[in-house]
């Protein structure tokens, strides 16, 4: 009997952790905005999501955990599961007479089911 105890309360954890989506993709909460540069859209942008981060990690795209690309607009749209993220983008201002790269981010925390609209403004 101790032993079906046991196997059943495994059994719950286990639904419980996977339940419990924290600090990753594909949930119902969601982030969109503009990537801009001085209010000018960068076109095709990409945008780095670090998972459970709320300062700068670095300038490495290797240090992030994913990331997605800015439309021809500079639009980008992420959906989220409740946590806290460091989102950073890089793009290339080419309206300019030395097109040069820009960079910059911005920390979030959501909520469930929370619709937040935050642009990023990216700088030399």
């Amino acid at each position: 009997m101790n032993r079906l105890v046991k196997v059943i309360l495994s059994i719950t954890i286990l639904f419980s952790l996977q339940s419990c989506k924290k600090n990753q993709l594909g949930g119902k909460s969601s982030l969109k905005g503009v990537v801009n540069h001085h209010g000018k859209a960068i076109a095709n942008a990409i945008v780095y999501i670090k998972f459970n981060a709320t300062e700068f990690p670095g300038d490495d795209y290797k240090l992030y955990d994913t990331s997605v690309q800015a439309d021809a607009e500079g639009n980008y749209a992420i959906s989220f599961y409740k946590g806290s993220y460091y989102i950073y983008a890089k793009g290339n201002d080419l309206d300019v007479a030395y097109p040069h790269l820009v960079k910059g981010g911005i920390s979030i925390s959501i909520r469930n089911n929370e619709k937040l609209v935050k642009n990023i403004a990216i700088t030399e």
